[in-house]
């Protein structure tokens, strides 16, 4: 990158802070070339959305490039949750373990599980994997209290979880965000106050989104939900080479409890 003009710092990969997780929709293998050619330093993490690994025709080849490419690949949090809800917990570990995958996530955005259940999986996974796991629903009309965020952030990471996701959906209407795509910021607000946003990943699949989060905590904030075609774009709000953040510095999230 030319040096000549002063842009805030980015840590290089393999970063632990102002990760990039993108959404794969179902991606092909020359798609993911095409990504990495362009902005494949800016990725570090690959999620495969709605169940796509099961019905896609690529899976392993996939995998494989992902793999060449240095990028960690995660499936989406739905399919974890319909193992538990049909007793199939072991056979997805056997399956994540056949496909060589390190990463692991954890999510009750989808049907409802027993806090308790939750977090004894977390803890059973952490064993063999990296856990991410989401806090929020997807259904747009479940609120939750910031207390409750709060708790059930701090019980996740005790828990073993490596970052805790904060929900929003891929569309960005719901968890964190009110159903137009505004951030509910007094709810982002007690979590920053009360957790180590080091510790958390906030979904951010639009612009305004994104900028909201690089101007509240700095460029080196974790993202996901990032379409592929966003991931440059992204970078550019991150060094503040837009109108929306020029100026951004990088600084330290809030500290909360640890």
């Amino acid at each position: 990158m030319a040096e000549f003009l002063e842009l805030p710092e980015r840590s290089d990969k393999p970063r632990l802070q102002g990760l990039t997780q993108v959404l794969d929709r179902g991606m092909s293998v020359a798609e993911v070339d095409s990504l990495m050619e362009v902005a494949g330093a800016f990725v570090d993490m690959a999620k495969l959305g709605w169940g796509t690994a099961l019905p896609t025709g690529n899976l392993r080849e996939k995998l494989d490039r992902y793999r060449d490419h240095g990028v960690p690949v995660v499936l989406g949090g739905t399919l974890t949750e319909l193992a538990i809800d049909q007793g199939k917990v072991g056979d997805l570990v056997v399956w994540l373990h056949e496909l060589g995958l390190e990463y692991v996530e954890v999510s009750d955005g989808t049907i409802t599980i027993e806090p308790e259940v939750k977090l004894k999986l977390i803890e059973r996974l952490a064993r063999e994997f990296t856990v991410l796991s989401e806090v929020g629903s997807k259904d747009v009309t479940t609120i939750m209290a910031p207390y409750r965020w709060v708790e059930q952030i701090r019980a996740e990471l005790r828990a073993g979880a490596w970052k805790v996701i904060a929900e929003a959906r891929e569309s960005g209407t719901a968890g964190i965000y009110r159903t137009d795509g505004e951030v509910r910021m007094g709810l982002v607000d007690e979590i920053a106050h009360e957790v180590d946003t080091h510790h958390l990943l906030w979904e951010t699949p639009q612009k305004e989104q994104q900028v909201f989060f690089l101007r509240r905590f700095g460029p080196e904030v974790n993202l996901g939900n990032i379409a592929p075609q966003d991931v440059l774009s992204l970078e550019t709000l991150r060094l503040g080479l837009r109108s929306d953040t020029v100026g951004i510095r990088g600084r330290e999230a809030p500290s909360g409890e640890r």
